[in-house]
């Protein structure tokens, strides 16, 4: 099942029943105040943050299973509000991981290191939940020889809380649908197989593109998202629709 609708998330969260979702994964709106083409970013305010996202969080909270997760992509601007917000409704001790995305690229500043990372705060609902070990290829500056062969395991290395992907370039032919903050298939692949299984449903309410649609229809998880924007949900429906793999 892949459920896209246009509405605003809201009404989508309240329409659903409790404890119904597996996983939650959202890159939500970063207060930057931008205009985007495709959205209007909020203000960098911590009230209208607060007032935004207070309502939405609880009750993405409730929709969750006791065995479900959040993840919530943000960058800076944001993500010390959203901790606290976060830290309120899920508790401080259902806090899993901060998770930095480091990228390939970032807006040059004169006086300011180079911005190269989102933040993505993970946390559950309570401590029974899933979580299925991921590794990926050790760097060819990895020991070699004996070292390696006795202390590294041949499926490469676990994955830590700092992950290394690029950003989509503007001409990647291969991902790229036409979407402002489009994020890569890789980094929501690793959200969606570290903490759900097959058949499980996952919820995106903040669709954008649709990528987090197009990652579990090819993972075959259950799928459910929605997005204010017109051209946003047409974006992620024609790409889910564009798939050749079935959810079984």
């Amino acid at each position: 099942m892949i459920d896209i609708t246009l509405q605003d998330n809201l009404n989508l969260l309240k329409s659903l029943d409790s404890d119904s979702i597996d996983l939650i994964y959202s890159d939500i709106l970063y207060g930057t105040g931008r205009d985007f083409g495709d959205y209007q970013d909020l203000k960098p305010n911590k009230k209208d943050v607060e007032n935004h996202y207070l309502i939405r969080i609880d009750e993405m909270k409730r929709v969750l299973k006791n065995t479900g997760q959040i993840y919530l992509q943000m960058d800076y601007r944001i993500s010390h509000w959203i901790r606290c917000i976060l830290d309120d409704v899920f508790g401080y001790n259902n806090f899993r991981n901060e998770i930095v995305w480091s990228y390939n690229s970032a807006p040059r500043k004169k006086n300011c290191f180079g911005y190269r990372h989102d933040t993505i705060l993970r946390y559950s609902k309570t401590d029974n939940f899933t979580f299925n070990e991921i590794r990926e290829p050790y760097s060819e500056t990895a020991p070699r020889g004996y070292t390696k062969e006795k202390y590294y395991n041949p499926n490469g290395k676990v994955i830590g809380d700092v992950w290394n992907i690029n950003i989509l370039g503007q001409n990647d032919k291969t991902e790229r649908c036409g979407y402002a903050t489009q994020k890569p298939e890789a980094l929501i692949e690793r959200v969606v197989l570290s903490s759900s299984n097959v058949n499980d449903v996952v919820a995106d309410f903040y669709l954008g593109s649709g990528t987090t649609a197009v990652v579990c229809k090819k993972l075959n998880r259950n799928f459910i998202g929605c997005d204010i924007s017109e051209k946003a949900v047409s974006i992620a429906k024609k790409r889910v629709d564009d798939l050749d793999c079935v959810l079984f």
